[in-house]
């Protein structure tokens, strides 16, 4: 049972009425005001929440005291003894909706999030199952309203993938997305199965959150910018100049290249947009090993060598092995339909870190 404490209740709306009597002092300077405002909107929510609690508290202890007086009248008691279970029955979850407010935020659940898929082991059937999820991921972002930017992609010989990069954007994108990074397996009979024998092919998934320029500080001495002419399937060039641009940050061994668009100024910043990602997520999961120790989420590392989730044709399910669940929905799932299996994630580490809240 979760049980915030009536101090630290107190204290959350006193912070809050606090500043909202500075927010109209006349002499704030404009800077001083944008940052007492960020703080109000964040505490804000939390306060509410935190007074809910306290009103339905406050209200059973005086319908209490209504049920224990023994010089109140038979009628008065019976409705007090009512109104007071029906309060019992709303007080666990307005006590859960406060801390899940207070569970430390993810700065970067906000953001756009870099979308990265490699076929991994299966040949042509993985490059085929990498443009599925790819497929699968652009009908997901399309139901939120999100915005899919393709910033690279190597297309197959048979159709799908070897490797394709994207650029999501919209409301609560990273939030949404960080738990697909890891290895995503497919089993079923290829096209190319004569025999009709299943087959069992990988495809990697790095979900990535987009850095702002201010987050990462990348130096231009570390960095080895090379261009090269863009080819095409068989080695063709697609154009006689060299647009094609590969990157090197040198102090962490990256390597970007990007050579999809006609010009070298928009691949070298498309390619500088994927660097900062990967620098700014390698940044957050040092931080994050550092401050957690070898504590791991019960719904992943989100190491991309762990293989997540596996999609069976032959049965028509999505098994999700983190949580273990399975569902028998394979066609919507990959026609875009993740909210099942997104918001389930989602509530397991909403779970898992309010078991470590410290109330």
């Amino acid at each position: 049972m979760i049980s915030i404490s009536a101090d630290r209740i107190a204290a959350i709306e006193a912070r809050r009425d606090e500043l909202q009597a500075m927010m109209t002092r006349s002499d704030l300077a404009p800077e001083q005001f944008v940052a007492l405002s960020k703080e109000y909107a964040e505490i804000e929510p939390v306060a509410i929440a935190a007074g809910e609690v306290r009103r339905l508290r406050a209200e059973l202890e005086v319908l209490g005291g209504l049920v224990t007086d023994s010089s109140a009248e038979q009628e008065i008691r019976e409705m007090a003894v009512e109104e007071a279970a029906e309060i019992r029955d709303k007080l666990p979850q307005a006590e859960r909706d406060l801390a899940l407010r207070l569970l430390p935020k993810d700065v970067a659940d906000q953001r756009p999030a870099m979308l990265e898929i490699r076929a991994g082991t299966g040949g042509d059937e993985a490059a085929l199952f990498a443009g599925d999820l790819f497929r699968m991921y652009s009908r997901f972002a399309e139901n939120q309203g999100w915005r899919v930017e393709l910033i690279s992609a190597s297309p197959s010989d048979v159709g799908g993938y070897k490797e394709v990069v994207a650029s999501l954007s919209g409301q609560g994108v990273f939030a949404r997305m960080k738990f697909e990074s890891g290895v995503h397996r497919v089993q079923r009979v290829p096209v190319t199965e004569s025999g009709g024998r299943i087959h069992t092919s990988a495809a990697t998934v790095a979900v990535l959150p987009e850095p702002e320029e201010v987050d990462v500080d990348i130096d231009d001495k570390d960095l080895r910018i090379d261009v090269f002419r863009s080819s095409g399937a068989g080695g063709q060039h697609v154009n006689t100049t060299d647009s094609a641009v590969r990157i090197t940050h040198l102090p962490s061994g990256i390597v970007v290249s990007q050579q999809d668009e006609k010009s070298q100024h928009k691949n070298k910043a498309k390619a500088m947009k994927v660097l900062r990602a990967r620098l700014y997520e390698a940044e957050r999961e040092r931080l994050a090993s550092a401050q957690a120790g070898a504590r791991k989420s019960m719904v992943g590392s989100g190491d991309r060598s762990e293989r997540i989730r596996t999609y069976n044709f032959p049965q028509g399910r999505v098994t999700d092995h983190r949580i273990n669940l399975t569902l028998h929905r394979l066609p919507e799932i990959l026609e875009g339909q993740l909210d099942e299996l997104v918001s389930a994630l989602v509530a397991e580490d909403e779970a898992e870190r309010l078991a470590n809240l410290d109330s």
